[in-house]
């Protein structure tokens, strides 16, 4: 009996928590009855239902049916950007640091069927392997206090983009066009800045550090940033003939044995994620002060096996420092998992548009509650971390 009474005040504890939140957000829904529905759906969300589906959400909201839920989600009128905006505040109110970094990635939604906005076969990296689903990309904000997801974009590939047919039936917004995933990070990052997000680095995979646009628009507005390239990725470096552009691998083949250093780039699953890196200064820039190096990562079991990443910051970097924000990149497939499988980010069941904004932007909401709870709970209390919810260090 005990136990399950000190179960219900925790549950009644969190949903106290929760309504705070969403006193943030009220402004959002011009009548009290959608308003009413969000509080209901982001309990539901941080609530231990197994799935965050419409009729989970429902009976744990009471209801007999998911009328109620499919209304929020579809009918009832409110912006899915504005309750982002609000996310963005709540997140750089409790977590923000001056060292920031800003991480970008997108993760798959497997589906079925045709009909769900922008569906097809295309590559998923949670499957890890080509399947039929969608795919969003989402921006991560890492700091010292923890880490979550900040923004979203929908991926919609061109042959939905050029569909108009389709596009009426999954309610796809007039003014959208086709854009790279490349693209969509830029407009995320653009609007970061745009709102002062404090950060430091930018960083990603090798779909965005491939894109050179991408790398020139952070270059330009002097955003320091951290991006995985392929082996056989041209960069712009200094030889001794000029400016030429050399494959990243033949710019690593500089690197001497006495110049790799085993590094740790932060603790995985398995503990501290320790490789040899070593890095390679490109090419001298315009701007006084600013550094470009090519950062090589090789593994010390299988030396063969080596990653590459194209880095611009200040000049005064060190190596240490970019093996650092090369670790922290991995932290978004720490909130895909935690967000997916704590508040059902991937569980919806929508198939248009607006629908998949507003449920994603919720859920995100929701995992931002859960990574900035503990941190409120544990100030001036490092040995609790962690007992109360996802408890994160970037």
């Amino acid at each position: 009996m005990v136990g399950e009474r000190e179960e219900v005040l925790e549950a009644e504890r969190w949903a106290r928590g929760i309504e705070e939140v969403h006193r943030r957000i009220g402004a959002r829904f011009y009548r009290s009855e959608p308003r009413q529905r969000a509080l209901a759906y982001l309990k539901g969300l941080i609530s231990p239902v197994e799935r965050k589906n419409g009729w989970q959400l429902a009976e744990q909201a009471g209801d007999a049916t998911p009328d109620g839920v499919q209304r929020l989600l579809y009918n009832y009128v409110w912006n899915a950007d504005l309750v982002r905006d609000d996310l963005g505040d709540y997140v750089v109110e409790h977590l923000g640091e001056a060292e920031g970094v800003l991480v970008v990635d997108e993760t798959g939604f497997l589906k079925k069927g045709t009909k769900s906005v922008g569906v097809q076969r295309q590559y998923s990296g949670t499957a890890g392997r080509i399947e039929n689903c969608q795919v969003g990309v989402f921006l991560s904000y890492a700091t010292g206090q923890g880490r979550v997801l900040l923004d979203r974009e929908l991926y919609l590939p061109q042959v939905w983009s050029e569909d108009g047919e389709r596009r009426r039936e999954a309610g796809v917004p007039e003014g959208v066009r086709f854009q790279t995933k490349p693209q969509l990070a830029q407009r995320m990052v653009e609007r970061a800045v745009e709102r002062g997000v404090p950060f430091r680095w930018f960083a990603g995979d090798t779909v965005y550090g491939s894109d050179r646009k991408l790398r020139r628009w952070l270059e330009q507005r002097e955003i320091p940033h951290i991006l995985a390239v392929k082996s056989n990725e041209k960069l712009w470096a200094w030889t001794e003939e000029g400016p030429r552009q050399v494959r990243a691998d033949r710019l690593a083949s500089q690197v001497e044995e006495g110049d790799w250093a085993r590094l740790s780039a932060g603790d995985g699953s398995k503990g501290p994620r320790v490789y040899d890196w070593a890095w390679v200064a490109i090419r001298p820039l315009r701007e006084e002060g600013q550094g470009y190096w090519l950062l090589v990562r090789r593994s010390i079991a299988r030396p063969e096996e080596l990653a590459f990443y194209v880095c611009y910051g200040p000049g005064d970097t060190t190596l240490e420092e970019l093996v650092r924000v090369a670790g922290i990149r991995w932290t978004i497939e720490e909130c895909f998992e935690e967000a997916k499988g704590l508040v059902g980010l991937d569980q919806y069941e929508v198939r248009r548009w607006e629908g998949w904004y507003r449920h994603v932007t919720l859920a995100m909401l929701a995992h931002a509650y859960l990574a900035v709870v503990p941190q409120q709970a544990n100030t001036g209390s490092e040995s609790k971390k962690g007992e109360t919810g996802i408890g994160m260090q970037a």
